[in-house]
């Protein structure tokens, strides 16, 4: 077992028991975790998380624990209770009428055979905060279909506009280089429990939440879905151009690629005095925002020339002179080891329960008064088992070992 650290943060004195697993619903504890609460992870006995076997790359302190579930199952406590023998149940009901928060990304109507879903446990606790992720939500005709990040990418319109076009080489839908669908249903989910503590604080009253993948990334569609219900225009793939505002991608330069983001017609007459092309500022079919997207592709022949000519370093020089927004592609270890990063504090060094160093990335939000913490490692599969049912549900040391000999918890898997 774990030594618990004094709690801190907005969300000290929250206790979250969350019952998801793989990445939307434990990025979502996460963040509550990091903001102060208590987040108690309830495994299944013999298997844990799906993701600790998600690898390579794997730790090899013992755990085989994934680099992936490292990444979002830190400042939790880890319980292992199987749900499906009726006195597990009964412990899990236990602890969430304890609880403020309970997390779950199980089927829809799966988790109601073991008196777990939220008429049953809010008939208990009727303050609870009860948040249901699924692929498609609790209503719809989708609704009892398996929904995982890929598909949901795909299934949500996200793919139609992301990659090259058709017909040119390497054309063709293309999924994110992340687990973006997850991560957007993670953070949606946190920000709709705030509002539901918020809500509580002022009523009394809790509710549950229905949140869906396909839904938290169709939400993030905006502006390519508003250029379709608003005007018509069905978005298209275009690589790394904008739909609206040119110059807007990468660009070779003589020695390699760089980034140009130019949102007004300002910076773009700051670009054309950069690359020494002031007629271009005047041209009427460039000096305006929309008819420079009209008129990409002539623009285009007039500067990547120029552009490739110079160097990169010296081109970004001279564009950051001018308060111009340009840079590189970082591959991924370059943009951890930048001092950027390192002065944002976004990387951070814990050690597991046996002493065992991760790094872990940070949390974005810098609150002045109340900042995230970093209290408890990734924590191996039921390592607080013990703990947690002795100190929430005030359980002896020889009723926890009866349960740990019948199957009922384990620890330490």
């Amino acid at each position: 077992m774990t030594e618990t650290p004094p709690l801190s943060g907005p969300l000290a004195g929250i206790t979250v028991l969350d019952l998801s697993r793989v990445l939307a619903g434990p990025w979502c504890a996460q963040i509550l975790g990091d903001l102060g609460a208590d987040v108690i992870k309830v495994e299944q006995p013999g298997q844990g998380d799906d993701t600790r076997r998600w690898g390579p790359p794997f730790l090899n302190d013992g755990s085989r624990d994934s680099a992936y579930y490292l990444c979002a199952n830190r400042n939790k406590r880890s319980i292992a209770v199987d749900i499906a023998r009726p006195e597990g149940a009964d412990l899990v009901r236990s602890l969430a009428a304890r609880a403020d928060i309970v997390l779950e990304n199980f089927r829809v109507g799966a988790l109601a055979k073991y008196g777990l879903d939220y008429a049953a446990l809010s008939a208990i606790k009727p303050d609870l905060i009860y948040c249901s992720i699924t692929g498609f939500g609790q209503t719809g005709p989708e609704k009892d279909k398996g929904g995982y990040d890929f598909l949901i990418q795909g299934m949500s319109g996200l793919m139609s506009v992301t990659g090259l076009p058709d017909g040119v080489p390497g054309g063709g839908p293309v999924k994110a280089g992340i687990p973006i669908s997850d991560l957007t249903t993670g953070l949606y989910a946190a920000i709709s429990v705030l509002a539901a503590l918020n809500h509580r604080a002022r009523t009394g009253e809790g509710q549950h939440i229905d949140m869906a993948l396909l839904d938290a990334q169709v939400a993030l569609l905006a502006n390519q879905a508003s250029g379709w219900m608003n005007g018509g225009i069905e978005p298209r793939r275009m690589g790394n151009q904008h739909p609206t505002i040119v110059p807007y991608q990468d660009f070779a330069c003589a020695d390699g690629d760089i980034l140009i983001a130019l949102g007004n017609d300002r910076q773009f007459r700051s670009l054309c005095a950069v690359l020494d092309l002031p007629a271009l500022a005047d041209d009427p079919r460039f000096a305006v925002s929309a008819t420079r997207s009209e008129n990409r592709e002539a623009l285009f022949a007039a500067i990547k020339p120029v552009i490739a000519s110079r160097k990169s370093d010296e081109l970004i020089a001279d564009m950051e002179a001018a308060k111009l927004p340009c840079g590189k592609v970082n591959s991924i270890p370059e943009i951890l080891a930048h001092p950027q990063i390192a002065a944002r504090g976004m990387v951070h060094e814990m050690a597991r329960d046996d002493g065992t160093p991760i790094k872990v990335l940070g949390f974005p939000g810098q609150l002045s008064r109340t900042p995230a913490t970093y209290r408890h490692a990734p924590p191996r599969s039921a390592q607080d088992t013990a703990a947690v049912l002795g100190e929430r549900l005030g359980l002896s040391a020889d009723e926890i070992a009866a349960l740990l000999a019948n199957g009922i918890v384990a620890d330490r898997l």
